[in-house]
């Protein structure tokens, strides 16, 4: 995903500094050129060794350092970064970036780029939430620097409050979204639709299905790194919701054709790859209900269909891709459910093909649509985003 792409990581002094290892070896994993570059107050907490260790590459810290090949080497990483995360980045750095003081290797080198950058502060919550702090954070904002928010929780300090920096994973993100994909997207209004739903049979139980939502979120994921304008209708789930995207949440089936409905028709794409609940309590009396054996035998109806009202109501230029999940006749009753629900395209596949499916971080897809059908192989759920995305709008 990220071949090709160079990420300057720049460390300082703060106990979060550790995390950053794990971050360089995600960012790793993913092919990208990792270089990373410490203050001398980092190195106290966390040593060069274990990044050069990690990247592969040389751990930069003094600005007079003879020990490279001949270049101005902070010039020189910086025309060859495609972003710069400054994380953590303490009050003091901060305070530098802001006001283009250059002392050190890291920034130097930051003053030097013209990439996009990013700060993740990291900071006890008084020194954070300080009004020159605030202020350098908001210059910073005021020369296109991505300023990144601190998470609440509980600091080495001992206080629990604003200062945190998120964790490598959310950060990762971060530089995914930026450089991960080609902005091909931008412009472009997707709405998608994730999870399970639920319709309560009374106060303890409800109707549910196996949907976790990860094809969904994938889906949104993706998008949004492509450039696109993102609107996630999503099922209760217990999995963490994608950045960048504009999240709508919903219980019922009820509630998600609400929500769906309300900003439906100024999508450029819809693609609904929620699994609905297929059945909700029936509004009936008590005395209309049947009894089997003694005991009360409940009266269900179908819940809302929500790509069968889409398709009714698609507007012209408006493209609409469902998901079909089968047990048997993958092709010919997802055909169908193309025909007759006015679709686009259907994204199929079976809970018989190993890696397809719930839960499953890949899956084994058949594109749909009128006039083709393409198998794709097995791939993770990003890829598979990504390649529906591709078909739909390119």
């Amino acid at each position: 995903m990220l071949s090709g792409k160079t990420v300057v990581l720049g460390v300082s002094g703060s106990i979060a500094a550790y995390k950053i290892a794990y971050l360089a070896s995600s960012l790793k994993k993913l092919h990208a050129d990792v270089q990373v570059i410490m203050t001398k107050n980092a190195t106290e907490f966390i040593t060069p060794v274990t990044f050069e260790s990690l990247t592969g590459n040389k751990c930069l810290v003094d600005t007079f350092d003879r020990n490279f090949e001949f270049s101005v080497e902070h010039v020189a990483l910086a025309k060859k970064a495609d972003i710069f995360m400054l994380a953590p980045a303490t009050a003091n750095v901060i305070a530098k970036a802001a006001h283009g003081l250059a002392d050190d290797m890291l920034t130097t080198t930051f003053l030097a780029c013209r990439c996009p950058k990013y700060i993740s502060p990291a900071m006890n919550t008084q020194m954070y939430e300080n009004p020159v702090t605030q202020d350098n954070l908001k210059i910073c904002a005021s020369y296109g620097i991505h300023v990144i928010d601190p998470a609440v929780g509980y600091l080495a300090c001992g206080d629990t409050g604003a200062g945190k920096m998120p964790e490598p994973a959310r950060l990762l993100q971060y530089i995914i979204h930026e450089i991960g994909y080609p902005k091909d997207l931008a412009g472009k209004k997707i709405l998608v639709t994730a999870g399970p739903t639920r319709e309560s049979l009374d106060p303890v139980r409800y109707l549910t299905n196996h949907s976790t939502g990860k094809m969904g979120y994938a889906i949104a994921r993706v998008a949004a790194c492509r450039g696109a304008e993102v609107t996630l209708v999503t099922g209760p789930t217990e999995i963490e919701k994608p950045g960048f995207v504009k999240i709508m949440e919903a219980e019922t089936a009820r509630e998600m054709f609400q929500a769906v409905t309300s900003v439906s028709y100024d999508q450029d794409a819809i693609i609904k790859a929620a699994a609905v609940a297929d059945y909700r309590p029936a509004e009936v009396s008590p005395e209309k209900m049947k009894k089997k054996d003694g005991e009360l035998t409940l009266a269900l109806e179908r819940t809302d269909d929500i790509l069968a009202y889409l398709g009714q109501h698609k507007r012209e230029g408006q493209f609409l891709c469902g998901f079909s999940m089968e047990t048997e006749n993958l092709v010919e009753n997802s055909r169908a459910k193309l025909v007759k629900k006015n679709l686009d395209m259907v994204a199929a596949n079976s809970l018989k093909v190993e890696g397809a499916g719930f839960g499953t971080d890949t899956n084994v897809v058949t594109l749909i649509t009128r006039d083709e059908e393409i198998r794709l192989d097995r791939m993770s759920k990003e890829q598979v985003a990504d390649r529906i995305l591709t078909k739909i709008f390119l």
